[in-house]
């Protein structure tokens, strides 16, 4: 497999973080470290709230920005949801669907985030899709079973030719925000084994292309060994992206 042949993305989630104003202003700063840094592509997904400054704030810069869930349904009644339509219309480009976060807290299932994924595609955005296994899941050594399924669950009933807009985030669920990390191998194991699903569902040189991240907690210190390895393309990352120094380093390190 040519690992040369797929892009590196570096996204940032900032999750329930920065104010308008302060979004604008690390919009802005980050863009002007990874300004000319054209060997990988870069995200920043922001609060909903944050979006209209970060769009104006990246713009002419090689910064894209997107949001952090979607709806899916088009409208309707269903008070404090954004559809794919609005999101479209504000400027994002990319949105996270199925963070951890999500599934732990606000009841996202395999189903939901299929149809959201759908939902997200059908409207011209572009998803970075996550999933991953819990502690005890891992612990129980059924990873490739956990993951395998999730894979297979939260793309059904797309076609191949929506999957050039899908990326997948593999989020070890046990190592985001406990400051635990996937050891390199482990991470490249299981973007593996997602890959392979991927292949099954469709065809090997579809998986070849999918772009694969790792969301566990990579950090400027860590990037460079996780990047090096051959089934991860980039990374999905949380508190390193707040700061925009961090952040960029993270993005030299994906050159």
């Amino acid at each position: 497999m040519d690992k040369s042949k797929r892009k590196v993305v570096i996204a940032g989630n900032w999750k329930m973080n920065m104010t308008p104003s302060e979004a604008k202003a690390a919009v802005a700063e980050t863009a002007k470290l990874v300004e000319g840094k054209t060997g990988c592509e870069v995200i920043l997904c922001v609060p909903f709230v944050d979006i209209a400054s970060a769009v104006e704030a990246a713009k002419g810069t090689n910064v894209k920005i997107g949001a952090q869930n979607v709806h899916f349904e088009a409208k309707g009644a269903f008070t404090g949801e954004i559809s794919a339509a609005m999101l479209l219309e504000t400027g994002v480009e990319y949105v996270i669907i199925g963070h951890s976060e999500r599934r732990q807290y606000f009841g996202e299932t395999d189903e939901t985030v299929n149809k959201r994924t759908k939902a997200a595609l059908a409207a011209g955005l572009k998803v970075i899709l996550c999933l991953g296994e819990v502690l005890e899941q891992r612990q129980s050594g059924i990873t490739s079973e956990i993951v395998s399924m999730q894979t297979k669950l939260d793309l059904a009933g797309l076609t191949a030719d929506e999957m050039k807009n899908v990326i997948i985030a593999y989020e070890p669920v046990w190592a985001i925000g406990t400051g635990l990390t996937a050891t390199p191998d482990q991470a490249d194991e299981v973007c593996g084994i997602i890959r392979e699903t991927i292949a099954g569902l469709y065809t090997k040189e579809l998986a070849d292309a999918t772009v694969i991240q790792y969301g566990g907690s990579m950090n400027d210190g860590n990037a460079a060994e996780l990047l090096s390895k051959v089934n991860v393309d980039g990374g999905l990352i949380g508190g390193a992206s707040l700061v925009p120094a961090k952040f960029s380093k993270i993005v030299d390190a994906a050159q």
